[in-house]
Parts: structure tokens; sequence; C-alpha cells
């Protein structure tokens, strides 16, 4: 028997991995309907319309990578957009963003974690007892929202456990709002705050920012949770953020932006001369400091200002602790 004679059709040619020619255009997206992101959860996006009113649910598209897509976002949205049940469109932009609400776990930390975007206000919230104020925190607030152009309002809750005066004396020389609530009391004062604004509010555990939001949405929304008596600190109830809409008087609306409670606010994420920017009042003393100053060493000016009260004395003792817990 003769050997077979192998031909051209013997041999297996492997495919090239792209069997599609590459092409540098690009998926044009110019008409996509724009919505703003009312809610994130596990993946799942809620947008609303705000042409149409219409609420419609999104997945981030795979050619936005590994960009976060949060709350407050402006974003351009493709594919079903009717809202219907069962609906499920897709996010393809993010509009750039005016200004944002971020925060590191700690002042060590390099993963930087975004909160919000696109907000008039940080509704910064605290209890006047149970759990205890913390300047830290109010001073690490008002740092990022001087930072980002954001309005700072300080919401004091729990009044009537306790008295939050000499607590909120430290800012009596800044300009920004404060509001005092007890429970169950009058929520004019802080309602006139939200008018025509996009709020977000940042807190502890256990300060009451989910009841502050179903007593302004007047529904039950956000569950609430109590402090654990044993550590001092609050149970988290809310695990994701949510905007929500809030009518007020006069036929007139605002947003607000629930957050889940924090543990810890970290500024890693904000250079030095900005954390230093946030302390407004020093301003003038510190254009008389030596070069590189560090603000806490013997010749800073600070040390000999002769116009430092009390409360601006403990602002001061709150800069320099920020500073040296490592803000770049």
């Amino acid at each position: 028997m003769s050997p077979r004679e192998f031909s051209e059709d013997d041999v297996r040619i492997r495919p090239k991995e792209r069997t599609r020619p590459r092409t540098k255009d690009r998926p044009d997206y110019s008409e996509s309907q724009i919505g703003r992101v009312i809610a994130v959860d596990r993946g799942r996006t809620t947008c609303l319309i705000e042409e149409t009113g219409l609420i419609v649910t999104a997945m981030k598209s795979r050619e936005l990578g590994k960009k976060s897509v949060v709350v407050g976002d402006l974003v351009g949205i493709v594919g079903d957009i009717t809202g219907s049940e069962g609906s499920l469109a897709r996010i393809v932009i993010v509009q750039p963003r005016k200004n944002v609400l971020t925060r590191t776990i700690d002042d060590s930390a390099d993963f930087e974690r975004m909160i919000v975007s696109n907000v008039d206000q940080l509704g910064i919230v605290i209890a006047a007892a149970d759990p205890e104020p913390r300047h830290g925190f109010v001073d690490r607030a008002l740092v990022v929202a001087f930072d980002q152009g954001i309005i700072p309002l300080i919401i004091v809750t729990k009044c009537d456990l306790a008295d939050p005066t000499e607590f909120l004396a430290m800012y009596a020389d800044l300009d920004v709002n404060v509001v005092s609530i007890k429970r169950g009391g009058d929520l004019t004062a802080l309602r006139k705050q939200l008018r025509h604004k996009r709020t977000v509010l940042l807190g502890h555990s256990g300060v009451g920012k989910s009841t502050l939001v179903n007593a302004l949405t007047m529904s039950e929304s956000r569950a609430t949770g109590d402090v654990n008596s044993a550590t001092g600190r609050g149970r988290h109830t809310s695990s994701s953020a949510v905007a929500l809409k809030i009518d007020l008087d006069h036929n007139e609306t605002g947003w607000i932006i629930d957050t889940p409670g924090v543990r810890s606010f970290g500024l890693a994420h904000v250079e030095r001369d900005r954390v230093i920017g946030a302390f407004p009042e020093f301003a003038p003393a510190i254009e008389h400091c030596p070069k590189n100053c560090s603000h806490d060493e013997e010749n800073c000016a600070l040390n000999h200002w002769p116009s430092l009260s009390d409360s601006a004395l403990q602002r001061l003792a709150n800069l320099r602790r920020l500073l040296a817990e490592g803000s770049k």
C-alpha cells in the first residue's frame, strides 16, 4: 500500500484571536437620555429622568470600566428607558461632576471612597447626646465641604437630652448655619434650609439621620436603630445612599440624600493646604508664618496671634491634630 500524499486541506489553520477587524470608531451616545442617579444597590442603579419624571432601572455598561457611579451623578442612559416593570437600561456616560463628597477609611489609607456627587449642601448630623458629639468629626466634614465648595449645615439632633450650646461655641465665628432639633420637635427651621437644594446627610450611626429623613418625607422609608449602650455607638441601619424628594412649604421642594452611618472619616485624600484652607479664621495669622511652616512649631505665627478666643484656640488644636494625623 502506497503512502498517502498530504495536501493543503490536511493542514489545520488556527484562526486569529480577533476575527473582526479592529476599528477606532466608538459608539455615539450623544443622543442618550440624561438621568440623575438617585440610588445604587448591588449593581443596579435607579435613575430619575428629570424631564419626564420617569424612574428607570439601569446597569453600568462595560465601556465605563471600573469607573464608579454614585448617587447624584448625571448619566447618559440608552436602551429601555420606559421605566416599566422588569425593564433594564444601560448607563453609558457619566457627566463631569461639579463636586464630590469622598472619604478614606482612615488617615493612612490610600483607597478613596466616593459617597455622593453634585450636591449643594452638606448636612453634618450630630446628636447633642447618645452618642456624644465629636469636634473631630465636624471639623473633618467641614474640611471636605469647604474644599469642594459645598455649603455646610450643622444639624444637632436630640437636643431634648442635652444643651449643645457649649459644643457649638467653637463654630460661632464661622459662617455656618446651625439647626437644633428636639426629638419629635418642629422641623420648620430645617425645612427652610433645605429649600431648592440637594442636601446630603452625613453622620455617625445612631445620631438620628434616618429618623430625620422619615420625618421630612413623612414616611417610614428608612429603617431606624438604637445606640449600643455598651459601646456608645449606633447600629448601622441604612446600607446604601438614596436620594429622596421632599415637599416643603408653599409648594417648594428639595432633595435629601441619606447615607449609611460612618465610623470614621479620613482625610488622606485632601491635600495639606486644602485642609488649612478649611480654617479661614486663621488666614490672617498664617500670612505671617515662616516659609514651609508646619503650624505646629515654636515660631509659628499662630502661637503669638493676639486675637484668638478660647473657641479659636480649640479650633487651632483641631487643625494641628488633623495635620499631624497624616493629611497630605
